[in-house]
């Protein structure tokens, strides 16, 4: 497939840097009919001749200034005469899970072609056989994932998915709040902070950056380690220090002034920043942060000819100039190698950042939650809803 250039809309967004959230409601409208169809009902038929359902998180994809259109979807239309239905249905991964796993055991259409878990959600799919094997013809661009992430542990050849976003996992705040910056556990529980904290229900980055403060690997964190970390998050909780364990809606805490701290995603941190004129900021801590993508994956309840129009679907978000309109916009870690080479033609600033094109320095102090058995992922999980109060 030949490269795709930068689209007029994405351009538009570079030079504005247009407010994601002041078209959420539209993007939102996009999506709106066929969500609440598409959200696990089971009833749901599958995919029509030429179109592919894709579930994603929100504000995970470039929209035009309208909030109305998807601009790389729009050129894929008309590449390939295939529609791509766009949910922003993810908000929380066991919560996505929980939606359609019924369906998905009994063989029933789910609603989706295309879904987008967390790593360690992805490795629950891949073992419970709900995901099915790309074939390698139809996806050549996967070649271009970058190697730190070609080969995890739990799709090691990449036959099953592939990363949509990198995400770190590190402190956000309000600069005003806390005008020295948060870097370390003790000052996100500074006084100025109580009560007015929110940490991130997925439990490996929430509890992983507490691991880390107290000097954890995340590679070998052992059972009582984790139960450590989980006790000291439900004093926090109890004492009144942290308001809520949220997903992806800590962000509107923060801008509505509800939250003054967050342990969140350096993306959402990224545009609250550049949207607030430096209101908001966010930093991987000393002791070290977390890192993980989230991943194209296609259900095993899929048709085969869905499945082919699917394949093209990934396959054309792993061309680097594609990927770096996508990345332009979320400003996640791009998981595509020459991405950063395009992104230096249209904004090298942009092509600069750690948040998009982390350095190895950088990517030095990030580390990905070790894989759980069945049952640790069980009990483990369970510990940490109890302290949230779930």
């Amino acid at each position: 497939m030949a490269k795709q250039p930068l689209s007029q809309e994405a351009r538009s967004v570079l030079n504005s840097m247009v407010s994601r959230r002041a078209v959420l409601a539209g993007a939102g409208a996009v999506a709106g009919a066929g969500a609440l169809a598409a959200c696990g009902s089971g009833g749901n038929s599958a995919s029509a001749k030429d179109t592919v359902r894709w579930g994603n998180w929100p504000l995970y994809l470039d929209v035009d200034d309208s909030g109305k259109k998807y601009p790389t979807l729009e050129a894929f239309k008309k590449q390939t005469g295939i529609t791509v239905k766009y949910f922003e249905d993810y908000n929380d991964n066991d919560e996505f899970f929980g939606k359609v796993q019924a369906q998905l055991k009994l063989g029933k259409d789910i609603g989706y072609d295309l879904v987008c878990p967390t790593d360690w959600m992805a490795a629950r799919w891949i073992r419970l056989g709900y995901t099915q094997k790309f074939d390698a013809a139809n996806v050549p661009n996967k070649v271009n994932i970058l190697d730190t992430l070609a080969s995890p542990s739990f799709d090691p050849k990449r036959e099953s998915s592939l990363t949509w976003q990198g995400i770190m996992g590190g402190f956000g705040w309000n600069t005003s709040k806390n005008p020295k910056g948060i870097r370390t556990l003790d000052d996100l529980f500074s006084p100025a902070n109580k009560g007015k904290i929110v940490v991130l229900s997925e439990m490996r980055d929430t509890i992983g950056i507490i691991l880390r403060s107290q000097g954890v690997s995340l590679a070998t964190v052992t059972e009582d380690q984790f139960m450590n970390a989980v006790d000291f998050l439900a004093k926090k909780i109890a004492d009144g220090w942290i308001r809520g364990v949220k997903g992806n809606e800590y962000a509107e805490d923060l801008t509505s002034g509800d939250a003054t701290a967050v342990i969140g995603w350096s993306g959402d941190m990224f545009i609250l920043k550049s949207e607030n004129e430096g209101k908001f900021d966010f930093a991987i801590p000393e002791s070290g942060g977390t890192i993980s993508g989230d991943n194209m994956m296609i259900p095993s309840t899929v048709t085969a000819e869905a499945k082919v129009n699917t394949e093209k679907v990934i396959n054309y978000y792993y061309e680097p100039a594609v990927a770096a309109e996508v990345a332009a916009y979320v400003n996640y870690v791009c998981p595509v190698k020459g991405a950063q080479a395009e992104m230096e033609k249209i904004d090298p600033k942009l092509a600069a950042s750690e948040f998009i094109f982390p350095s190895a320095k950088t990517m030095a102090n990030l580390s990905v939650f070790r894989s759980l058995t069945p049952a640790e992922e069980t009990s483990w999980t369970e510990a940490f809803q109890k302290a949230a109060g779930n």
